[in-house]
């Protein structure tokens, strides 16, 4: 049986392409459109889906949306009744869209789906609510047989956090907080009030918290949140105008943190960091305090996390070095983009009594490639065709190249293989760099990414060498785990650097590795396994033969604004426009000195700000 999965109309939509439960192909439509976060109907991504599959729309038996618009309304309509007259403004712009599209979903998707298949019977449209997608996208492609599932993000229909107990081919949810309470919005609130784009910028956020000192988790604590000792939560709606408003914060709350909201690309103060690092430690703290319970209440030994929240690898670091779960998996595309893989896997396990078949090594998700690839030749005519100039070497000579630039403190470009789904490049559609050079991280934000000079980088590390480099033994293929680098591999920090201010401390070396090393000596790691990216592990490989140092940068190959490149066309022009050195596509090798100076682009301004 096939099932096609869709998320749209929100933000990231996407489509995923399941078989008998076998998750076949799935992306989002961003890396095709090329618009960041792209929230239309997912076209591309579902003509990739059926051509990756080899089959047209009338094979497919179900398709499924990955929440229900209906509910969604009612919240709506609810939230303004009860906050009225207040909101009437949003309240007027939300409605002509809804009276318009949202509401009639059914058609839209329906008539959206028969320019493929004419005879699309509109009885084939599935509809899962928005948590039970997320739930089962952790849960269905997970190892487990049996786990406890926590979701949590900004809001579905009415959820917000949701707790799923998933067993064999079943999956039922158990608990939930509702709108307006919700850690996602709380998170997102601080998001927009440090200058950050809100369902774009949280993971800034979290890379800016390590710089600070939670100084106002106690105001967040005495005035917006209660926090039980469950885990569960209530929000003082007092301080925030995301129920009516067109921001997420208001002047009580301006008032409460000393002053308005940052304004972006405004100069990063302590006063944000020590913010940042606040909303970090309380969002810890709900996490820890509801994972525990649960642990306690189900006995599951067993744990998936889904949902935006699901993305805050810091918080899930803690979770896992906290020891009550034996194991803890992350669904790689945790946002809305999973959610489409989350209703195609709910509508054919759970409405469709469809038998699950857990994987004997590993989990479901092929490591997440699970989107386009490209064939030598094509790459090859695809770069003539822009005129680029490149040499073919045999797959070892390719490998034994870009080891070597990498070991001489080049930027490397690297396409290859199956495009990831999800928001984490993990060696696919990657930019590299060498983890041993003190200049890396600086080169690649200002140089390569232009954006801003705090953020870090993750490292790619051979799975068998992990815990000789971090405090980290077992597996983290997704990058959504955040571990210190251990003690033999940190340099001491002297009294003069401990002193520096804010981002200034990121300039100083703090172990063998410092390009991925973050202010507070933790790194968001990414295990890269043989079996599902044999290539990869073997550029990590000889990468160690040259260093031996087994860890190498890994960050999305894009700029700042835009999506992770999809085709050799899009690998290109980044190359072209960014100050990268060499480009592997294939068994295509490119040098920046090599090509046609009037093919360089100024891609500095090319994006809006993300």
């Amino acid at each position: 049986m096939w099932v096609l999965g869709i998320s749209a109309y929100y933000h990231d939509s996407a489509a995923a392409l399941v078989h008998d439960g076998r998750v076949v192909a799935a992306a989002q439509e961003e890396r095709f459109s090329r618009k960041k976060h792209d929230s239309r109907f997912p076209q591309h991504a579902i003509e990739y889906c059926l051509g990756a599959a080899g089959i047209d729309m009338a094979t497919v038996d179900h398709v499924a949306f990955y929440d229900k618009p209906f509910l969604k309304f009612e919240r709506l309509l609810e939230t303004h009744l009860a906050f009225a007259p207040r909101g009437f403004r949003s309240f007027r712009m939300a409605m002509p869209v809804w009276l318009r599209e949202k509401l009639f979903q059914r058609k839209l998707i329906g008539d959206a789906l028969r320019r493929y298949a004419p005879k699309f019977d509109q009885e084939q449209l599935l509809f899962a609510e928005h948590h039970q997608s997320h739930a089962a996208s952790a849960f269905f492609p997970s190892p487990f047989e049996e786990a406890v599932v926590l979701t949590m993000d900004g809001v579905g229909e009415w959820a917000t956090t949701s707790v799923a107990i998933g067993r064999g081919n079943t999956l039922n949810i158990e608990r939930e907080i509702h709108f307006p309470h919700s850690i996602g919005l709380l998170y997102s609130a601080f998001t927009y009030y440090t200058g950050f784009k809100v369902n774009s910028g949280e993971y800034k956020v979290m890379g800016l918290a390590p710089y600070g000192e939670p100084k106002y988790a106690g105001l967040l604590r005495d005035h917006l949140i209660d926090i039980r000792d469950d885990g569960s939560f209530c929000l003082n709606i007092d301080y925030f105008n995301y129920c009516t408003g067109l921001t997420m914060t208001n002047e009580r709350f301006d008032a409460l943190f000393g002053g308005p909201p940052r304004a972006p690309e405004e100069p990063l103060t302590q006063r944000h960091m020590d913010l940042a690092a606040s909303i970090q430690a309380v969002t810890e703290e709900v996490m820890l305090r509801l994972t525990r319970a649960l642990r306690r209440d189900t006995g599951m030994e067993n744990l998936c996390l889904a949902g935006g929240v699901a993305l805050n690898c810091v918080a899930n670091g803690k979770i896992l070095r906290d020891g009550h779960y034996r194991n803890l998996w992350v669904q790689p595309a945790a946002g809305d983009a999973g959610g489409a893989l989350g209703a195609a896997l709910a509508a054919y396990h759970g409405l469709l009594g469809g038998a699950r078949q857990v994987a004997a090594d590993g989990d479901a998700m092929s490591g997440s490639y699970l989107g386009p690839e490209f064939a030598q030749d094509d790459v090859e005519r695809r770069l003539n065709a822009r005129q680029a100039r490149y040499v073919v070497l045999s797959r070892t000579d390719m490998l034994d190249t870009v080891a070597g630039a990498l070991a001489a403190g080049k930027a490397v470009g690297w396409f290859q293989g199956r495009m990831e789904f999800g928001p984490r490049a993990l060696g696919g559609r990657s930019i590299l760099g060498d983890a041993r050079s003190p200049e890396m991280q600086r080169t690649l934000n200002l140089k390569v990414k232009y954006r801003e000079s705090f953020r870090p980088f993750a490292p790619s590390i051979l799975r068998e060498d992990v815990a000789d480099w971090f405090e980290l033994d077992g597996d983290s293929p997704y990058m959504l785990l955040v571990a210190d680098v251990v003690a033999a591999r940190r340099r001491a920090m002297s009294a003069e650097e401990q002193a520096l201010f804010g981002i200034d401390k990121l300039n100083v070396p703090r172990s063998d590795i410092p390009a991925v090393t973050h202010v507070d000596y933790s790194a968001r790691v990414q295990t890269v396994h043989e079996d599902t990216n044999p290539l990869y592990h073997a550029l990590l490989k000889r990468f160690k033969a040259l260093t031996g140092c087994p860890v190498i940068v890994n960050t999305s190959f894009n700029v700042r604004g835009e999506p992770i490149v999809g085709t050799p066309e899009d690998a290109f022009r980044c190359f072209m426009g960014t100050d990268l050195d060499v480009l592997a596509i294939g068994n295509c090798v490119l040098y920046k000195e090599q090509q046609d100076p009037a093919l360089k682009l100024d891609y500095k301004e090319a994006f809006e700000l993300d």
